[in-house]
């Protein structure tokens, strides 16, 4: 199976698991671990343009488990974490990284958060090393093994 392949199978898997908890993930820390972990793909080689900032908000948008909240809060938090990383990557991150870790008292929140983490970076079909490294990070700052997400 070429890696493409196996990048959309990973999403679509991770995105069916997440739909099937919707109802166990309403929670503000998985809310706010959420949007931060978008930003933190999205900006995850330092720098964001226009349209990959449009296409995660849109994924954002759309995503069914992230309904549970209005579109227009999370868009505001995805923003917000996003302007951190880009003002100063390595001081945002450490801010970023700390909203994350807000999941990390309810397993199931943290893994989801994971799971939308490599829902966003797979979405364009390239789950790069970039991204794999900081959804790698985030993994560790929820004390999850990496290597349960084939990470």
């Amino acid at each position: 199976m070429a890696l493409w392949d196996r990048i959309k199978e990973s999403a679509s898997t991770m995105q069916t698991q997440l739909v099937a908890k919707k109802n166990d993930l309403k929670s503000g820390a998985f809310r706010d671990a959420s949007m931060a972990m978008c930003a933190l793909v999205a900006a995850a080689d330092g720098t964001i343009d226009p349209a990959e900032r449009q296409r995660v908000a849109q994924l954002i948008a759309t995503n069914e488990v992230l309904q549970n909240f209005p579109a227009d809060d999370l868009r505001r938090r995805f923003e917000e974490n996003l302007n951190k990383l880009t003002t100063d990557f390595a001081f945002g991150k450490v801010s970023v990284l700390q909203e994350i870790a807000k999941a990390k008292k309810k397993p199931a929140e943290a893994r989801a958060v994971i799971q939308i983490g490599i829902v966003i970076g797979g979405a364009d079909g390239d789950f790069d090393k970039t991204e794999q490294a900081v959804v790698r990070e985030a993994c560790f700052t929820l004390d999850l093994p990496p290597h349960e997400f084939d990470l």
